[in-house]
C-alpha cells in the first residue's frame, strides 16, 4: 500500500461561534444594571461610540453658539457684588438650593450607636478600652460570640472586671444587646421591662424548646399553671427581639430592583415598555465619521477606524435585538397570563420555555437568556420573570393550575382556619380535591415549608 500526502477538497457543515455573536448572546443575558456597565466599558475601548445622541449634541452646540454672540451685561453681573463689606450674604429665597446631603444619608452602625452610649456611662478610664473592645467583638446580630477569658487575658485583668463592664453594655439600647445566648439576651429583655414574673424568667430559661415546638402542655406541667396561663406567656415572649443587631446598618449596601420591564395597563389592554429610557443612548461619533470619508482608504488610521465603526454598528444592533427579543418574549408571557394580571396569583398557569420559544419563535435557550435575572414590574406588583415559568398539576376539567395558585389557595386556607383546631396537611389536600386539584398531603406540606408556615401542631392555640 502506497502512503503520500493529497489535497481533498469536502464540503462540511458546523456551527461557528464567531465573537459578534457571542457578544450578542453576552448582551442578551445582561439585565439593566449589567448593560448599563457594559456600555460604559465599550465607550473606553471605542473612540467612534459616543454617549448621546447627534441631535442632542447639536442643540448644545447651537444653545453655546447663542450665549458666546449675546453680549454680557456686566452691570447686572456685579450688581449683588456692589458693597464689598463683610455682611451677610442675602440669599435668593426662591432659588432651590440643592446639595449631595439632600440625597445621601448615613446609616448609624450598630457599633456606632454603641460606642456613642459608652461616652456616658459610669466607668472608669480603665475600662473604656474594655468596653470599646466588647462593643466591636459583637457580631451584626448584637451578641457577643467572644469569651469573656480572652478578653481577660488581653487586658491582664480578671474575669470579674470583664463581666462588670459587659454588664454595663448589656444595659444599652437597643434592649438585649451583647448577650451571649438567645436565653441570655430575652432574660435581658424582660429585666429591663421591669418585669419580675418568675414564671417568664423559668420559661426562657428552661423552656425555650418547648416554646419554639409549640408543646405548652409539657410546660403547663412542669410549672403547674394553666394552658392559657402558659399560652399568654409564649405570646409576650415572641414580641421580644431575639436578634436586636438587625435594627441596625451593618455597613453592607441595599441593592434596590431596577425592573427591566414595566406592564402597565392603558384603556383595558397590558403594554410592555422594555426600561431603556435611563440606558445611555448610544450613536456614533460625527467628528470621526468625517475624519472616515476624508481618510484614504488603504491608510492605517482608515482601516482602524474601519474596524472601530463596524464594532460599534454591531454593538447597537445587538442592544436593539436584546431589546426587541425582551419585548417579544415578555409580551408573550403577558398574553399567556392575561388571568394573572387580571384576577389574581391564584389564576397563574402552569408554563414551559418551550411554549414561550415556539410562541416568539426563537429557541428555548434564547429564551432562558433573555429573562434570566430580569424582574418585571406590573399592577400586581414586581415579579421575577421566571416566576410566570412554573410546574403545576391538573384539574377535573383538564386545565392546568400552577404551583404558586395552589400555594396561594393554601395560604388563604390556613388565614381563615380556626386556630384552635388548626388545618393538617391531609385536611388541606382534601380541600383541594373537592375543588378539583388532585394533589397529595406530601406536595402539601412541601408547598407549606416554601411558603415558610409552621405544621398544625406548631399553630395550634390554648
Amino acid at each position: 500500500m502506497k502512503l503520500g500526502f493529497n489535497l481533498n477538497i469536502e464540503q462540511v457543515q458546523k456551527l461557528v461561534m464567531t465573537p459578534e455573536l457571542k457578544q450578542a448572546i453576552q448582551i442578551l443575558q445582561f439585565n439593566y444594571q449589567e448593560l448599563n456597565q457594559f456600555i460604559d466599558e465599550q465607550v473606553l475601548i471605542n473612540p467612534l461610540l459616543e454617549i448621546g445622541s447627534s441631535k442632542e449634541s447639536e442643540l448644545r452646540k447651537k444653545q453655546e453658539e447663542k450665549t458666546d454672540q449675546n453680549e454680557v451685561d456686566w452691570k447686572e453681573y456685579f450688581k449683588e457684588y456692589d458693597d464689598i463689606s463683610y455682611k451677610q450674604y442675602n440669599f435668593n429665597k426662591d432659588r432651590e438650593e440643592v446639595s449631595f446631603e439632600q440625597f445621601v444619608s448615613s446609616d448609624i452602625t450598630l457599633t456606632e450607636h454603641l460606642l456613642f452610649q459608652l461616652q456616658f456611662a459610669v466607668l472608669k478610664e480603665q475600662y473604656i478600652n474594655i468596653g470599646k473592645y466588647i462593643i466591636e467583638s459583637l457580631d451584626v446580630n448584637g451578641y457577643l460570640n467572644t469569651n469573656i477569658s480572652e478578653i481577660a487575658s488581653f487586658f491582664y485583668v480578671n474575669e470579674e472586671t470583664v463581666e462588670d463592664v459587659l454588664s454595663v453594655i448589656q444595659t444599652f439600647d437597643p434592649p438585649g444587646i451583647a448577650a451571649r445566648s438567645l436565653k441570655e439576651c430575652l432574660i435581658i429583655q424582660v429585666k429591663q421591662k421591669g418585669i419580675e414574673d418568675d414564671k417568664i424568667l423559668k420559661v426562657i430559661s428552661e423552656h425555650l424548646d418547648d416554646v419554639a415546638e409549640n408543646r405548652l402542655m409539657n410546660i403547663s406541667k412542669a410549672l403547674n399553671i394553666s394552658t392559657k396561663k402558659v399560652q399568654a406567656i409564649t405570646d409576650f415572649i415572641k414580641t421580644l427581639e431575639p436578634k436586636p443587631g438587625r435594627a441596625f446598618s451593618s455597613g453592607e449596601e441595599i441593592k434596590y430592583i431596577t425592573p427591566d420591564v414595566n406592564v402597565e395597563k392603558i384603556d383595558g389592554e397590558y403594554v410592555v415598555i422594555v426600561n431603556d429610557t435611563t440606558a445611555p443612548r448610544l450613536s456614533i461619533s460625527s467628528y470621526y465619521r468625517k475624519m472616515l470619508l476624508h481618510e484614504n482608504k488603504d491608510s492605517n488610521t482608515s482601516k482602524f477606524l474601519t474596524g472601530k465603526l463596524n464594532s460599534a454598528m454591531w454593538l447597537l444592533k445587538s442592544i436593539e435585538q436584546r431589546r426587541q427579543t425582551i419585548y417579544n418574549v415578555v409580551k408573550a408571557i403577558v398574553d399567556y397570563q392575561i388571568d394573572f394580571f387580571e384576577k389574581g396569583r391564584q389564576h397563574l398557569k402552569p408554563l414551559t420555555l418551550r411554549q414561550i420559544a415556539d410562541e416568539v419563535g426563537v429557541h428555548e435557550s434564547t429564551v432562558s437568556r433573555a429573562i434570566n435575572g430580569k424582574y418585571m414590574q406590573c399592577p400586581r406588583g414586581v415579579f421575577e420573570i421566571k416566576f410566570f415559568f412554573t410546574s403545576g398539576v391538573s384539574n377535573r376539567l383538564g386545565e392546568g393550575i400552577a404551583s404558586e395558585s395552589i400555594k396561594s389557595m393554601i395560604k388563604d386556607m390556613i388565614d381563615h382556619e380556626d386556630s384552635k383546631k388548626p388545618l393538617s396537611d391531609q385536611e388541606i389536600s382534601n380541600r383541594l380535591k373537592e375543588k378539583g386539584i388532585k394533589i397529595s398531603r406530601r406536595t402539601v406540606a412541601k408547598y407549606r415549608d416554601e411558603m415558610k408556615i409552621l405544621s398544625s401542631s406548631k399553630r395550634k392555640r390554648f
